[in-house]
């Protein structure tokens, strides 16, 4: 579908000295095809991480509506001190009919490094040391991160609101719509800080954008608008429209986004490529495939590497395939080598590419087409090396076939890093299931190289909208009704999942790694482990009994 929309906008050196703050719900209707005629997309400030979203967003736009004037501002190559001086420069000069604000990150909890410090330490430090001086210095550490937490929110929501204010001297009719990663999670608890007449954006925007700017009925699509009605119930679990992604224009994109070049010019930035969309798994701590929906959409692989080729002509050597699974299932093994061999066959012969993998679907082909195009990282999420446990997790995996995949790929060639993502004290986590996880570990040590696996130590966390959520509201350990953006001290013990009677167990175990070995954790936490509980035989790890009686996952 194409549409041309040229609309002369009288007012637009006009400004108004007592702006509007919104629309009121009853002006919202066909007029905005007619108002909607330049585009301002604000990225949020985040990590440097390249802004796929906002690029897919507006490239789609200007396919349909090629006369649409668009721009791309990026918070994330701002300097903190400037943000606001920056947003008011850019609305003063582009004078905005429509903000659309992308909102990647809300770390309510983050059992990682970041920017305030280590969160999982400052935790563990305050909940299981016993030593007062280790436990006031976790206290002030999550005192920091929460500052920082709130501070982060709060500065996002002002800059959002300040933006729309300053759209509205220009054009009053002007609006607003937020969608991005954070705001997927956090659609219901966000809309009550909103401005009213805002737009919440669930998932993907591509359609949303089209019928708004069309001047058709767009409330079907995973959206509300703050102050004109509740958000649907289960509205994340609504399946998104299908949609055909061709290659983005950068030729234009390149003309819309002044900070274009900032992520390419050291080149050790990977640049997003998505390939698919969707994840059709049931993992019960995942928001991704509630927010991407259950039915994979695969974007032709001609047109991928049309994309990719333009990023490469550009000097791009690092690729991110951004897909929620590079191969989600068995059936989309083909697609894949599909894809790898049309790489192959480009030329780009040179570069490097990472994506989320599903060990268990890998085939001896595919292990050779991933060395031969330049695979330099591979994850393995298998979050336990119990097959009893991943079965209770809803996964999906089959660690024996994970296994001899890895041979596969270890025959293949590949000699880099393998990140193996652990997450301890899961559903009915035990003594003896811990000692199959280290035997599984070890027999990937022995695959790949001990120095080759990197053990990544994380609890799995709760998140809304996942099966783990509605086990926490079935064994009381959550309340239906809960803010999930709250994160008191009694609330952050509970949105980690590390519950006794293993909890202070672990507590201790990551204490004592971060105080012998702090710049090897993983690898230290695992020694720990097995120093203390032993390490089971290979074949116990990868049975998994078919009765059980501890508690279970809901609808296992």
């Amino acid at each position: 579908m194409s549409s041309t929309i040229v609309i002369e906008d009288k007012n637009q050196n006009k400004p108004i000295t007592e702006p509007k703050f919104a629309l009121l719900p009853q002006t919202i209707g066909k007029m905005e095809a007619k108002t909607f005629n330049r585009i301002l997309y604000v990225r949020l400030p985040c990590n440097p991480i390249f802004p796929i979203g906002v690029v897919y967003l507006s490239d789609h736009v200007h396919k349909q509506f090629p006369n649409i004037e668009q721009r791309i501002f990026d918070l994330g190559t701002v300097p903190p001190l400037d943000y606001a001086k920056a947003l008011d420069r850019c609305i003063d000069e582009f004078q905005p009919t429509l903000l659309v604000f992308s909102w990647r990150d809300i770390q309510i909890y983050a059992p990682v490094g970041g920017r305030g410090g280590n969160p999982l330490q400052y935790t563990f430090e305050f909940f299981y040391s016993r030593n007062p001086f280790l436990k006031l210095q976790g206290a002030m550490g999550l005192l920091r991160i929460a500052s920082g937490y709130y501070g982060e929110l709060w500065r996002n929501l002002g800059l959002l609101k300040r933006g729309i204010k300053r759209a509205q001297r220009y054009n009053p009719n002007a609006r607003v719509i937020v969608g991005g990663g954070a705001v997927s999670v956090f659609y219901e608890q966000l809309g009550k800080s909103l401005p009213k007449g805002t737009i919440v954006s669930v998932g993907e925007g591509e359609t949303l954008l089209t019928k708004l700017l069309s001047g058709q009925e767009f409330r079907d699509e995973r959206c509300y608008v703050v102050g004109e009605e509740k958000p649907r119930d289960r509205l994340i679990h609504e399946q998104p429209t299908p949609l055909e992604k061709t290659a983005c224009n950068y030729d234009y994109i390149e003309t819309i986004w002044p900070e274009f070049k900032y992520y390419l010019q050291d080149g050790d930035f990977y640049i997003g490529v998505q390939t698919k969309r969707g994840c059709p798994h049931n993992c019960c701590y995942c928001v991704y495939t509630v927010v991407e929906g259950k039915q994979v959409r695969i974007n032709p692989a001609d047109e991928v590497v049309a994309e990719m080729r333009q990023l490469y002509d550009r000097g791009v050597r690092n690729f991110w395939f951004t897909d929620a699974q590079f191969i989600p299932a068995r059936k989309f093994i083909d697609d894949a080598v599909e894809l790898l061999q049309k790489i192959v066959d480009s030329g780009m012969t040179d570069i490097h590419w990472a994506a989320y993998i599903r060990a268990d679907n890998l085939t001896p082909e595919l292990c050779e087409l991933m060395v031969k195009t330049g695979m330099n990282y591979f994850e393995i999420g298998i979050t336990s090396g119990s097959q009893e446990l991943v079965r209770k997790m809803r996964m999906g995996y089959n660690l024996r076939t994970v296994l001899q995949n890895c041979r596969d790929l270890k025959a293949a060639g590949f000699n880099d890093l393998v990140s193996v993502n652990y997450s301890f004290n899961v559903i009915d986590e035990r003594p003896e299931t811990i000692r199959q996880t280290i035997a599984y570990h070890r027999e990937l040590e022995r695959i790949f190289g001990a120095d080759k696996v990197e053990p990544a130590i994380f609890f799995i966390g709760l998140q809304p909208h996942t099966h783990l959520e509605e086990y926490a509201f079935k064994e009381n350990i959550l309340k239906p009704g809960y803010d999930p953006m709250n994160i008191t001290p009694w609330t952050v013990q509970k949105m980690l999942w590390n519950p006794e009677p293993l909890g202070s167990f672990f507590g201790e175990v990551c204490l004592q790694a971060w105080q012998q070995n702090p710049n090897d954790f993983g690898r230290e936490v695992m020694k720990i482990l097995e120093e203390r509980l032993g390490c089971a035989e290979l074949e116990e790890a990868l049975s998994a009994p078919i009765e059980t009686k501890p508690k279970q996952l809901v609808g296992v």
